[in-house]
């Protein structure tokens, strides 16, 4: 099931079984997915890592993430682009922005506890109900039911990893994942994304290590690296090219680079891949 809006609106939502993995695999600009697996023994690869995915499992993904199907049995998949929900304009409200999308620490992977089944399974229900009605006010439906499923998502995914919501300034480290996702191809040094945040350098520093995280520049590093990864493994691009793409004006400085992240050269990792 489909919606398609007036002004290029797009939601979709289907149950996906064994003969439907190329729906996974599509690439949709802007989109974001989230899946939530009915079944046990779902195996994905994801950025090149195995993931095997259990029943009530949900993972969130971009459209930066790439996925090649191992075995699926049953997942119920939800797909929207940004005309649709952006997270940039309604992060006030759902606090999802750096959390369940964009975050450059992890694959955001959470599992629904059985005493809040019943409202996810009640969700669902209602999104099936709401795609079928062709009215005028359909649109505004969709919107405030998928806003309950993210808020829904959020909360069991920040009590599941102990996110760190008393610390000062958390929203900063959110802000700044997805700053770095919007520019790592064109801003690599702590000092730009702090300019962004009008915030020293020191000062974000800080703020990352007050949770014990990586530091701000490994984000950063970590950001290009996973992006040079997935082109050297799933594109027939150059090295030259990768390197222009990430960021770099000579190859020689992005094999540098890379080799310092990987412990082998972009080509030799292209070999291996």
């Amino acid at each position: 099931m489909k919606f398609l809006g007036n002004t290029k609106e797009y939601l979709q939502l289907q149950i996906l079984e064994s003969q439907d993995d190329n729906v996974l695999e599509e690439f949709i600009e802007g989109s974001l997915t989230i899946l939530w697996f009915r079944s046990d023994s779902n195996e994905l690869i994801i950025d090149g890592e195995e993931h095997i995915f259990t029943k009530n499992q949900l993972v969130f993904l971009t459209e930066f993430h790439r996925i090649k199907i191992k075995n699926i049995e049953n997942i119920r998949f939800l797909r929207y682009n940004k005309p649709f929900y952006c997270i940039l304009d309604f992060d006030a409200e759902v606090s999802c922005k750096g959390v369940l999308f964009y975050g450059a620490s992890q694959l955001p992977i959470i599992k629904i506890p059985d005493d809040k089944l019943e409202k996810f399974e009640i969700l669902w229900k209602m999104f099936t109900i709401e795609m079928a009605s062709k009215d005028s006010l359909q649109r505004d439906m969709l919107q405030m039911m998928l806003k309950r499923y993210l808020i829904l998502c959020t909360r069991i995914y920040k009590k599941q990893i102990n996110y760190p919501k008393d610390i000062p300034n958390s929203n900063i480290i959110r802000e700044f994942n997805y700053l770095v996702e919007l520019h790592f191809r064109t801003k690599h040094t702590l000092t730009e994304y702090a300019d962004l945040l009008f915030k020293s350098p020191k000062t974000i520093s800080n703020i990352f290590s007050k949770i014990g995280s990586k530091t701000p520049l490994q984000y950063i590093k970590d950001r290009i690296t996973l992006e040079a990864r997935r082109l050297l493994r799933h594109t027939d691009m150059q090295i030259q090219e990768i390197a222009y793409d990430v960021g770099y004006k000579d190859v020689q400085t992005f094999s540098r680079f890379f080799k310092q992240q990987e412990g082998v050269s972009p080509s030799k990792f292209k070999e291996n891949g």
